[in-house]
């Protein structure tokens, strides 16, 4: 069903909206920028058009772009909501600022790297609305271009630049098994012992390079370490392993090499090749920093790359509660059929939130709520991301009546007013309360509707105000109606709930309001009403932090995360199409399932809703 867009803010998503004078989240970055450009910082830096070495970008014209950054997944698995602050903080920014954001895909591992994955990165990020900022302003007419890249197309200067390092004395091959090199690392309190194949002379170590390269020796056999410092307090300074022998197929480059660059090595010159100005990570890499920076003074000393180089920077990673985003136990969680793929509506991947029913705009808001910060290790309420899902689809989202527990009301008097029993009542609400411009909605009352279930009890608890022995209540949109009980089966369960219509009392008439009701129940016409599958989500981990303390995350699992219902909807549903969003008055936030709805064509289709929240935080007491 199409909407408006952007229709104004009212009602409650008024009131929860930012106002033009409330503070922006923390985000120190901005001020980094800013410092960077009123500075000049980066002003002198040319462009070569596509990401090459330093002479390729010093014979390149002045770069267009005031600031680079870059998004750099590993196609390992599929985006989840922590890739999604990634990608918000590095696309707006550049977007803010007059930059580039480059779409990277680091794929410098090839035993655990797919095309699949790949497909679905460049899914996720044009899903987000940012595929079109992936383009510099064009030098010349029709010279345009995408800015996605592999890090596997720059394998050749990588190789190059670890024959540099270990022609200047900068690296040595060493050949200590993976365990000596362990125990000679040493620890926080123990400086490291130096490798008995440290001293080997530059044209040695170039020599067994090359043979590695070539594929003379065993996988494992010896690898190609930095010679920095093995008393350095900082580890990972510590002569890093740079290049490892590994005979593996890769997704981009087959059979081509037999020895692929540590991610360590191949970041800053990924980073470097692609002149990125800002360079933005989450705390696990601060203390690998100072490597970075290492690594690019030395290749800008020899030629091999341009000044000023990179820089790195770090902020806290985003943690939400009652989710895991471990790659590893995501991919547990599909292999092992506790869920039903990558994009379950269950699940934090991106392809799963989108399936169920979050928006780019709800995910934005999200990310950018939570804040950019240097510190790490707090943990953000799940509600906050319904809490924006709410804001987002609110304005936007169509109003219905669905019951999701169906019983059926008879209004045993429905001929004595209307003479005929076959007679149905047109009924209009507003498709959205607050917004008249996006037109009504029409449904049929009749002799016979369906109601939830739980609107009904013959002996009624105090505060209830629905429907039992003597109380009346509006149908909503509809009439008022007085119970006068309920049939039973012979088990004793309710069967069907009995009513009397009072005449002269429908919706928007003048007799609307000649009796006073404490209640209003939805319902939905067993004339024109529609049967859809809606599948209630819920979310898959009881404890708000999974895995804490080494627990094991399958222990936690939620048994209600999903409960399949067979509803009733209001007629105009068949027409909604995959990924409209819908309020289900009473009940929530619900969309079209994208891969199982299918509009009605001549009474052929299958309405499949799913559940993206509630009309409020139902775990807030929990």
């Amino acid at each position: 069903m199409s909407s408006p867009s952007e229709p104004a803010k009212t009602g409650n998503a008024a009131k929860s909206a930012k106002t033009p004078d409330a503070p922006k989240p923390s985000n120190f970055l901005r001020h980094i920028i800013e410092a960077d450009l009123e500075n000049g910082a980066y002003a002198g830096r040319r462009w070569g058009g596509a990401p090459g070495d330093g002479p390729h970008h010093a014979a390149g014209i002045s770069d267009p772009a005031k600031i680079r950054t870059r998004f750099p997944p590993e196609p390992n698995g599929y985006l989840h909501i922590g890739h999604a602050k990634s990608i918000w903080l590095n696309f707006s920014l550049a977007e803010q600022y007059g930059g580039v954001c480059h779409l990277r895909f680091d794929d410098t591992n090839p035993e655990k790297e797919e095309q699949e994955y790949v497909d679905s990165i460049r899914e996720a990020v044009k899903w987000l609305g940012y595929d079109t900022l992936l383009a510099d302003q064009p030098q010349q007419p029709g010279t345009e271009q995408p800015h996605e890249y592999f890090a596997s197309n720059y394998f050749d200067f990588m190789y190059r630049a670890a024959e540099y390092l270990t022609e200047s004395g900068y690296a040595y091959v060493d050949e200590q098994t993976p365990e000596q090199m362990r125990a000679n690392r040493g620890d926080f309190g123990t400086p490291g012992t130096n490798s008995p194949f440290r001293d080997r002379t530059p044209a040695d170590n170039l020599r067994i390079l090359r043979e590695m390269r070539d594929g003379k020796h065993a996988d494992g056999s010896m690898v190609l370490r930095a010679k920095i410092d093995m008393a350095s307090p900082n580890i990972n300074m510590r002569d890093p392993t740079i290049y490892r022998i590994r005979r593996a197929t890769h997704h981009n480059t087959g059979d081509k090499w037999c020895i692929y660059p540590m991610y360590t090595f191949a970041h800053p010159l990924e980073d470097a090749l692609e002149q990125i100005t800002h360079s933005i990570c989450t705390l696990e890499f601060e203390d690998q920093r100072p490597f970075y920076d290492w690594l690019l003074e030395r290749l800008a000393e020899g030629g091999l790359l341009t000044a000023p180089p990179p820089r790195q920077y770090e902020f806290g990673r985003l943690n939400v509660g009652h989710v895991i985003t471990s790659k590893r136990k995501l991919r547990q969680l599909v292999e092992e059929n506790h869920v039903s793929g990558w994009d379950d509506p269950r699940m934090p991947t991106l392809a799963g939130l989108r399936r169920r029913g979050y928006t780019p705009e709800s995910l934005k808001l999200f990310a950018e709520r939570s804040g950019v910060t240097k510190t790490g290790g707090a943990w953000t309420d799940y509600a906050a991301l319904d809490a924006a899902l709410r804001e987002a689809v609110d304005p936007k989202a169509v109003r219905a009546m669905a019951v999701l527990e169906p019983i059926k009301l008879v209004l045993e008097n429905w001929s004595e007013v209307f003479g005929s029993d076959e007679h149905l009542e047109p009924c209009v609400a507003p498709r959205h309360p607050h917004h008249p411009e996006m037109g009504q909605r029409s449904f049929k009352l009749g002799k016979e509707v369906w109601i939830e279930r739980t609107d009904y009890e013959e002996t009624p608890p105090k505060g209830f105000f629905r429907l039992f022995p003597g109380n009346k209540v509006r149908l909503k949109y509809g009439y008022v109606i007085e119970c006068t009980g309920a049939t039973k089966d012979a088990a004793g369960n309710i069967e069907t709930v009995l009513a009397k219509i009072i005449a002269d009392t429908k919706s928007g008439t003048p007799g609307a309001d000649s009796v006073k009701v404490k209640g209003v129940i939805t319902w939905v016409g067993v004339a024109d009403g529609k049967s859809a599958e809606v599948r209630l989500y819920d979310r898959l981990f009881t404890e708000e932090q999974p895995d804490a303390g080494g627990r094991d995350f399958l222990s936690v699992l939620n048994p209600g995360s999903l409960t399949i219902v067979q509803a009733m909807v209001e007629p105009d549903l068949i027409n909604a199409a995959p990924e409209d969003h819908f309020q289900f008055e009473r009940h929530g936030f619900f969309v079209a399932d994208r891969h199982d709805h299918s509009s009605e064509q001549n009474g052929q289709g299958r309405l499949v809703f799913n559940r993206i929240t509630g009309l409020k935080d139902s775990w807030a007491n929990k």
